[in-house]
């Protein structure tokens, strides 16, 4: 597995990859799985197996070669075994999200034309029968938990270990015609079609190719020395590339082990359990972690807060560097040891990175100082940049080389260039082969020579050969003055603090930037019970006068802090008002991968962004929800503007 460009040997496919870990990898753990409590393992040998017997099953039920075959539900080794078990019956693989709503899941469905559906449990089982009602090339539908589905109609419809057993049974029979199908796989077969999260409009379907996914596991491994002795925990959406590359792609390439949680309410409890060595978390994540912490030390008793905080400023000034090889002194590296003895050892145990050796964020920016945090506890925390086109890797820090500034280098086999305008494009083996039934949309972001444009907007370091990503293209804009103005810059800042969940900026074209906050309720609600400050509901606690003084005090710290870069100075909020309701997928204002819909937001709340720009003190408003069971309502509001301190870069200066 040394070859750059070509594969090595036969190893030109998912499912012969599964066939080289059967043989060279047998006996180690491939799978985990935790199911009341209690770990499942299965072998690479044993995986393979279980593949066999699926992909058998699926010949016996009629899938043939080109068909597509979605998966949707929870991380579990079953769904991951009928993604490659589709793959060896020459079917293309669709990975859904689990939390998709039924008219979510039918644009996708009739889009890509699925005929099989793998569904985890009656939830998603429900979701795809009410998806029938408008999309009718649904032939089977398969579920992994029985639970429930006893009395459901079961013409179309068998239970995944049924069809595993029906596949054993015709062994002799299917495997002849399973092996025929195998073996015409190839490097440009299609690995995987998935959806792009669809920030501006209606997702897109990413045709990946084995040369894209193998090509990308391959170079991304090495560059990390990623072996067969990794533990990764497999949490995040199937229907996101970040999971299909570590998941699936590394997964198979190294032969290491994938470990999935008993469900979100456990999700924790198993990280720790695990211990994973090799973890990747959107900033989302980090953040919520980080703010479990800053509770807990909140609530904790004077002499350890004291404690927490005088060694993680011990931390923050020396945790960096020794983790780079830095040089530190002796007495600094002496208080560290102490440090992780009472502190950082206890804290990385229970956030359950103990034996982290390499770890990424990526999927928007994450704040210097949560970045910091991480890094600052001995935790090799990492960015990449990435896309779905891409097979996710464009840019990797390199070890050592780690800022919270950039997004780090190429990858390997990847080319960087910024175009005139500063919209970054690259181009790379694991550049995607088409959007499914999009030719016009292939063509404007991939031209003939392979070269695709991110849409984000950024510079290359002339020092060190990093990618600075500045925000999306699209947002980046002028103030009515011609100043730059960067949303995602100063929402990342404001996201630091443990209070504050989402922020939305508001100021293309006009004379002063604006903000839309969100409150995170477990860290307010912690801070309520603390100052006895009583409520009756997230609204309610929103709209609190104290709650608002402290959100304020943020703004105002923040505005300080984003005058110390001149580029972006224009870019200080000058009012802003805490949100009646939390931003919702179910409600559009957020992508499945928890990405703002800015467009969406700045037509829904048009009213609030109106009265933020004028004189108003408050604004009553009515805005349409979705709850849990899909019926829509109304929830009215009264919420209050404040204007917040702005500084001018004298003072800034003047201050420091």
């Amino acid at each position: 597995m040394t070859d750059a460009t070509t594969p090595t040997g036969d190893l030109t496919s998912i499912p012969a990859l599964l066939a080289h870990n059967a043989q060279t990898f047998a006996n180690r753990p491939a799978y985990r799985e935790k199911e009341f409590g209690i770990w499942q393992s299965w072998t690479w040998a044993e995986a393979a197996e279980e593949i066999d017997a699926i992909a058998m099953g699926f010949l016996a039920l009629g899938l043939e070669p080109g068909d597509k075959l979605a998966v949707v539900g929870r991380n579990r080794p079953a769904l991951y075994w009928s993604i490659a078990a589709a793959q060896k019956c020459g079917a293309i693989p669709v990975a859904l999200y689990q939390d998709a709503n039924a008219e979510e899941m039918a644009f996708v469905m009739e889009h890509c034309g699925a005929r099989f559906v793998v569904c985890g449990d009656q939830e998603q089982v429900d979701k795809v029968i009410d998806v029938q009602e408008t999309v009718h090339g649904i032939d089977q539908i398969i579920y992994v938990d029985k639970r429930g589905l006893r009395k459901y109609d079961h013409t179309h419809m068998n239970a995944l270990q049924d069809v595993q057993a029906e596949g054993r049974a015709a062994h002799f029979r299917l495997e002849p015609i399973l092996r025929e199908r195998e073996a015409v796989l190839d490097y440009d077969s299609t690995c995987v079609m998935l959806y792009t999260s669809g920030t501006t409009g209606k997702p897109k379907g990413v045709v990946l190719s084995n040369r894209n996914i193998i090509e990308t596991a391959k170079n991304s491994a090495d560059f990390d020395h990623l072996t067969e002795k990794e533990e990764v925990l497999a949490y995040l959406p199937l229907a996101w590339v970040g999971d299909f590359i570590f998941s699936m792609g590394q997964a198979m390439w190294a032969g290491f082990c994938v470990n999935c949680p008993e469900g979100e309410h456990t999700m924790m409890t198993d990280l720790r359990e695990i211990g994973p060595t090799y973890y990747f978390a959107p900033p989302r994540v980090f953040e919520t972690q980080l703010t479990d912490v800053m509770i807990r030390m909140e609530d904790a008793g004077r002499f350890k807060k004291r404690l927490f905080d005088h060694y993680m400023a011990i931390a923050r000034k020396v945790g960096p560097d020794l983790l780079d090889g830095k040089p530190v002194s002796a007495g600094d590296k002496l208080r560290y040891r102490l440090g992780e003895l009472f502190i950082y050892g206890p804290l990385k145990n229970t956030l359950g990175f103990s034996n982290v050796r390499v770890g990424y964020t990526a999927g928007e920016a994450i704040g210097p100082e949560i970045f910091d945090f991480y890094r600052s506890l001995g935790i090799n925390l990492k960015q990449l940049y990435g896309q779905t086109e891409a097979s996710v890797f464009i840019t990797q820090q390199p070890d050592n080389e780690v800022r919270a500034d950039t997004v780090g280098v190429p990858s390997p086999g990847v080319e960087i260039r910024i175009d005139e305008s500063g919209e970054v494009y690259y181009r790379s083996p694991g550049v995607f082969v088409e959007y499914y039934k999009n030719a016009e949309s292939t063509a404007s972001t991939k031209d003939p020579e392979g070269w695709v444009a991110t849409g984000d907007a950024g510079f290359i370091e002339e020092s060190s050969g990093h990618l600075r990503i500045i925000d999306r293209a699209k947002d980046v804009g002028k103030m009515a003055d011609g100043a730059m103005f960067a949303p995602k810059y100063v929402e990342n800042k404001l996201k630091f603090y443990p209070n504050i969940l989402e922020a939305v900026v508001i100021g293309a074209g006009r004379d002063r930037c604006c903000a839309m906050v969100n409150i995170d309720l477990s860290a307010v609600a912690s801070w309520a019970e603390r100052n006895n400050v009583s409520y009756a509901s997230y609204q309610e606690l929103a709209g609190h006068p104290l709650v608002l003084n402290m959100i304020q005090e943020h703004v105002e710290e923040v505005n300080a802090s984003v005058t110390q870069d001149e580029m972006l100075a224009g870019c200080q909020i000058h009012r802003f008002l805490v949100l009646h309701k939390q931003l919702d997928a179910d409600d559009g204002e957020l992508t499945r991968t928890q990405k703002v819909r800015r467009a969406v937001i700045a037509e829904k709340f048009s009213d609030l962004v109106e009265a933020l720009y004028s004189d108003a003190e408050s604004i009553y408003t009515e805005t349409e929800v979705t709850y849990e069971d899909g019926r829509k309502g109304q929830i009215t509001a009264t919420l209050s503007l404040r204007d917040a301190k702005v500084f001018d870069r004298a003072h800034q200066v003047a201050a420091e």
